[in-house]
């Protein structure tokens, strides 16, 4: 609890038996209330280590969802829960799970609903091991969103996120795509929906138990984001009308 708020860490989870303890034994538990793993079809132990090493709360699909359909499965789960900040944590070690203090403690204290770890803040991705095309990348679709969504963040494409309860119960995230662009969806979404985003520096970890896409679903991504950009630009300036956009309150 953080001043009588529940706070539960989400886990989408694809083949991270190999290091789903290491991010377990770092996830500080004198703040953080529920741990729900969503195993995503993984063909490794992922869903039998997940229980031996305590996790109670354990979604398993029996076929593949995606990234975006995992998170879908995880977010409803912690809003049933009563939720009060949940904090998006991938299983892989790449994000370390000793920032959710700072992170419950910016919503927590209602500074900002949302809180993201960037990876760019403080110039350590590169050396944190991150791809250079995949850095290029990030720097100009980052540019090309800031622009079209009219907001200023140093990324989009993080995946460690927290979020107010406000926030998961306003933006309809269950109409989003179920593959990876669900994270910029989404983030279009709370733009659009007038919340403000806090950002804290993130070390950037790359290794080869770590989850990452590969080039040609890379670029399927990037596209998506674009797709998603115009989308907000459209709808921003009165000329769209997309379903993503409407508030559920």
């Amino acid at each position: 609890m953080y001043k009588n708020k529940k706070v539960i860490a989400v886990l989408p989870a694809y083949n991270a038996a190999l290091t789903l303890k290491k991010t377990y034994d770092e996830i500080p538990f004198d703040l953080v209330d529920e741990v729900i793993l969503c195993d995503d079809a993984s063909k490794d132990e992922t869903v039998k280590l997940a229980k031996q090493i305590g996790i109670k709360h354990i979604i398993h699909h029996e076929k593949n969802k995606g990234y975006g359909g995992n998170q879908k499965s995880l977010y409803n789960k912690a809003l049933e829960l009563g939720g009060d900040i949940v904090i998006m944590l991938h299983p892989d070690y790449q994000y370390t799970p000793k920032l959710i203090p700072s992170m419950v403690n910016i919503i927590g204290e209602d500074l900002y609903p949302v809180v993201l770890g960037s990876r760019i803040l403080g110039k350590g991705a590169l050396r944190g091991g991150m791809p250079l095309y995949k850095y290029i990348a990030n720097r100009f679709l980052t540019l090309t969103q800031n622009i079209l969504i009219n907001y200023k963040l140093s990324e989009y494409h993080t995946g460690y996120r927290a979020f107010s309860r406000e926030v998961l119960e306003t933006i309809n995230f269950n109409q989003n795509s179920d593959d990876f662009v669900f994270d910029n969806e989404m983030l279009s979404q709370i733009v659009y929906a007038g919340f403000h985003i806090a950002e804290v520096t993130c070390p950037t970890k790359y290794f080869e138990e770590a989850s990452s896409i590969n080039f040609k679903r890379s670029t399927e991504y990037g596209l998506g984001v674009l797709r998603v950009s115009f989308c907000h630009f459209l709808q921003r300036i009165g000329i769209g009308n997309f379903n993503m956009y409407k508030r559920l309150k």
